[in-house]
């Protein structure tokens, strides 16, 4: 008999091959032969899973933004005892900015998308529904945290989870780009919710 394909594991591993060509050497680094050879896979395969080139990295993006949804919401999912919403809320961040070094190259490839997004509606589209989906998340912990009395009323969760996003965002950049470590955007990002929580006690 036949061997039957998993063509969602086939879509995957195609998926993680474009992000690994998108990392190594950029975007004009994905062809059809390319991503055939690095997935292990014939063209003939390729193209059975995917009409067209878009169709590809727009399933590669949607994969990659998954990932990053994952790995914030697992970090919140894994604590087992009750936790400092403004820990919570570092450590998300820290996620989301993707800074550690097993990261860095879903770093080069979400920013490689961003640069691209401007060509591709679709692509646009999947990265705006992804961070409004990451601005949800951070307001939500922002809004535990006024229920447990770790952040001030004051707070304007959207407006806060904008900036912060914001932040995380362009630290991204700046670590990639050699003008922060990691260790020093860490360490801003902190700085920052040191601030904010400061600030807003002033004014309560």
């Amino acid at each position: 008999m036949p061997r039957q394909v998993d063509y969602e594991d086939r879509r995957r591993r195609i998926a993680d091959a474009v992000c690994t060509l998108i990392a190594r050497s950029g975007m004009e680094a994905v062809s059809l032969r390319e991503v055939a050879t690095q997935a292990g896979v014939s063209m003939g395969a390729v193209q059975r899973c995917f009409r067209t080139k878009e169709d590809m990295l727009l399933f590669a993006l949607e994969h990659i933004s998954q990932h990053v949804s994952d790995r914030a919401n697992q970090r919140i999912a894994a604590t087992s005892t009750p936790q400092a919403a403004s820990t919570l809320l570092s450590h998300t961040l820290a996620e989301l900015a993707l800074l550690d070094e097993t990261s860095k190259t879903q770093a080069h490839v979400w920013l490689a998308f961003v640069a691209h997004a401007p060509a591709s509606e679709k692509l646009a589209a999947v990265l705006h529904d992804t961070y409004a989906k990451l601005h949800d998340l951070i307001a939500w912990i922002i809004r535990y945290g006024q229920d447990t009395k770790d952040f001030p009323r004051i707070l304007d969760p959207d407006r806060e989870a904008h900036m912060l996003l914001a932040l995380a965002d362009g630290l991204t950049v700046h670590v990639l780009a050699g003008h922060h470590s990691p260790a020093t955007a860490l360490a801003t990002l902190q700085r920052h919710i040191d601030h904010l929580l400061e600030d807003a006690s002033g004014r309560s």
